[in-house]
């Protein structure tokens, strides 16, 4: 019989009669034994055997010593780290936190088969690649993902970052790490601020005070007003993907696009039209800039802006044009004093573009208000 055989033999024996306490000392040397020592192969091959037996020790504090073990060693054998993962939590714990043997496959594969504590531990790993961020964003709860937004080594995707904001932007504590990240996509910054408008919404001592049909008005407006904000502060690669996503969520609406155009947020807004319209974006922008009044129409309606919508968008790209050539006063109260007095005096407008109109007119009083508060504080200052 080879010295591998007889050096098993010799450790079942001695473990049916050993005390938890002997094994347990006994199942940590043998993993340092393993990992440290200038083993031949074949005792090295009988010690990995010795350790599969151990998986099977009815005693958890014996799987225990053996996970302490190897926890943490690079060279720890592979399918001894897969079977002490799979143990109760206490066992799994040491070895799904500090193991580098797992690939991002096995952890992937773990945080969908594992509980809700495999994946919180799986969360706080001194490192979690992309893919197994993108599987916990995915499929993670409320406790997973807070762990995997506290830990500063987690790599998180700009699609897993969305992800998290869609399935649960309506946790408090998550809104709160999501938009305490550096660099926060414009998009999953929009979508943390409709959950919070649905949760102002769904308070009854709001809906008691102002009612529920002036209070859909309001969080309306005020959700339109923080978007075109976003909109306006958003890096120039970046608005392309935030311009799809408000198409997708049917935000690029006319009274939107008009709120955009009047605020001065032309470098969004001629990445909307570019969106909507398919034509290139520098054939865009020429055009806003620089482009014949028929030219700004014909962009306009290939976006979808029905004739009579369009022909009020040209006006006030016009005096946008005008408006950014001067210094001093609001953009938004400079575009909308001067359409009203074009279109509503003519009285030649459609209903849907007095309606526009409307819009961009109390859009321009809230700003005014907004102001005058503004220098009331300063002044009391």
């Amino acid at each position: 019989m080879s010295g591998r055989y007889v050096i098993i033999e010799a450790f079942l024996r001695w473990a049916e009669t050993a005390k938890a306490e002997g094994r347990a000392r006994a199942a940590n040397a043998l993993g340092r034994a393993y990992l440290q020592s200038a083993m031949p192969a074949e005792e090295r091959e009988a010690a990995e055997m010795a350790m599969i037996y151990i998986l099977d020790d009815p005693s958890p504090r014996v799987r225990l010593s053996l996970a302490e073990a190897v926890a943490r060693a690079p060279n720890a054998p592979r399918n001894i780290i897969l079977s002490l993962a799979e143990d109760q939590p206490e066992i799994a714990g040491q070895v799904i936190l500090f193991s580098p043997v797992f690939t991002d496959g096995d952890l992937v594969d773990l945080a969908l088969r594992g509980s809700d504590v495999t994946r919180v531990l799986i969360a706080s790993r001194g490192q979690v690649p992309r893919p197994v961020s993108a599987a916990l964003a995915e499929i993670g709860g409320e406790s997973e993902i807070l762990c995997l937004l506290e830990n500063d080594a987690a790599s998180l995707s700009h699609a897993s970052l969305k992800r998290v904001a869609e399935r649960l932007g309506d946790n408090a504590e998550i809104r709160g790490l999501l938009l305490a990240r550096d660099a926060l996509p414009s998009d999953v910054r929009h979508l943390l601020m409709r959950h919070v408008c649905d949760a102002l919404a769904g308070l009854s001592l709001i809906q008691a005070t102002i009612g529920a049909g002036r209070l859909q008005h309001v969080i309306r407006e005020a959700s339109e007003t923080a978007t075109v904000s976003i909109a306006g502060s958003v890096q120039h690669h970046d608005i392309p993907e935030l311009a799809e996503h408000l198409r997708q969520s049917g935000w690029l609406t006319p009274a939107f696009l008009m709120h955009a155009l009047c605020s001065g947020k032309v470098d969004f807004f001629a990445g909307a039209i570019t969106n909507l319209s398919g034509c290139d974006e520098r054939r865009v922008r020429s055009i806003l800039s620089t482009g014949r009044v028929y030219a700004v129409r014909a962009l306009y309606e290939s976006a979808g802006l029905p004739r009579d919508i369009s022909i009020v968008f040209v006006e006030a790209t016009l005096i946008w044009r005008e408006a950014s050539r001067t210094t001093g006063g609001s953009m938004l109260d400079n575009v909308s004093t001067r359409l009203m007095r074009k279109f509503h005096v003519a009285e030649r407008s459609s209903g849907a573009a007095i309606q526009l109109l409307d819009m961009v007119e109390k859009l321009a009083n809230a700003e005014r208000r907004q102001t005058a508060r503004s220098f009331a504080a300063l002044a009391a200052a």
